[in-house]
């Protein structure tokens, strides 16, 4: 996913170039760049280089000529369809995993067609060259890094929100809560690597809790339900790449928990598989709807304007489950 223009801000004034170039993340997603050196006739580009949250990068070394310096910037996986694309006023070639095209304004085989945006970075006091990548909402770094952790946690299921970058005894709640249940100590919060450790914890099973696995080729979608007794909360849509894993929160203590997933297309319709919808669920009739949501009454789902959705049982009896989503 590349980021929108309109919600990035490029802080940065002069233009080319006087030594190193490098770009600072103060968004609140794990980002992949790949930068256009665009030098009289020629244009080229190079990635992916992969910026954490409030971390900066050298993506060019030396002396940079160049006319004009494009930009593309992609959120990773796990952080599903958002943000939306960005729309640059260069098309550039781009390839899957990292890169470097010399020609790149006509595509060949394995390339694809990529939008990128002029950037005009500042020069430091040492020299070099700068630029920020923002959000609209314009953190400092230390409030990019908590927004970031914010945005995991949700993710994988843990009351985080709202993704403001502002600590609290929620946000603490919700981080202390997800390096117990992964098994991670609280100083991983200061390791560099801990962006990186915290995504594959999010994307791997667990040996409490619930944790779904797609081992599909298709995302899948999921929501889950808990019973405690008195009310039965239904609670989605958590996004499953292929090849991923995601452990949702479950608060409290519950009675029962249950589950169902689909397999999508990119446009969030539900797929079939030899004719027959490809899902996973049961005969638990329980409310959803095709948006995000959270329903603590499973009464009446029709005439309210839900969805009646039949969900599975999971048993916990061992503390922990993990549901594995294959092709039949």
């Amino acid at each position: 996913m590349s980021l929108p223009a309109a919600a990035i801000s490029y802080l940065f004034s002069a233009v080319p170039a006087y030594a190193d170039l490098k770009l600072c993340n103060r968004m609140s997603y794990v980002v992949e760049v790949a930068i256009g050196i665009d030098d009289k006739a020629a244009t080229a580009t190079r990635g992916w280089f992969r910026i954490d949250p409030a971390a900066c990068r050298v993506v060019a070394q030396g002396t940079l000529t160049a006319d004009r310096i494009l930009l593309n910037a992609r959120a990773l996986g796990v952080y599903g369809s958002s943000p939306v694309p960005q729309s640059g006023n260069d098309t550039l070639c781009i390839a899957p995993d990292n890169f470097v095209i010399a020609a790149a304004r006509q595509c060949r085989a394995g390339q694809t067609p990529a939008p990128f945006t002029q950037i005009n970075p500042t020069k430091t006091d040492d020299g070099h060259l700068v630029a920020y990548l923002a959000e609209g909402s314009e953190y400092d770094d230390e409030q990019a890094r908590l927004a970031a952790i914010q945005r995991l946690l949700v993710i994988a299921g843990y009351d985080a929100a709202p993704i403001d970058g502002l600590d609290g005894p929620k946000t603490q709640a919700a981080l202390a809560a997800f390096l117990k249940s992964r098994g991670l100590t609280a100083d991983l919060v200061q390791s560099p690597k801990f962006f990186s450790t915290m995504i594959d914890a999010v994307q791997s099973p667990s040996t409490t809790g619930l944790t779904w696995c797609n081992d599909t080729p298709h995302k899948i979608m999921a929501a889950i339900a808990t019973d405690d007794g008195k009310t039965v909360i239904s609670r989605g849509w958590y996004r499953i790449d292929p090849g991923k894993c995601l452990h949702p929160d479950v608060s409290g203590q519950p009675k029962q928990i249950f589950s169902f997933a689909e397999a999508v297309d990119g446009e969030n319709r539900a797929l079939k598989f030899r004719d027959r919808p490809l899902n996973w669920g049961g005969a638990t009739q329980l409310c959803t709807r095709e948006s995000k949501f959270e329903v603590n009454d499973q009464h009446d789902c029709g005439n309210r304007g839900l969805t009646v959705t039949g969900f599975a049982a999971v048993d916990m009896s061992s503390g922990g489950k993990t549901l594995r989503f294959a092709l039949p």
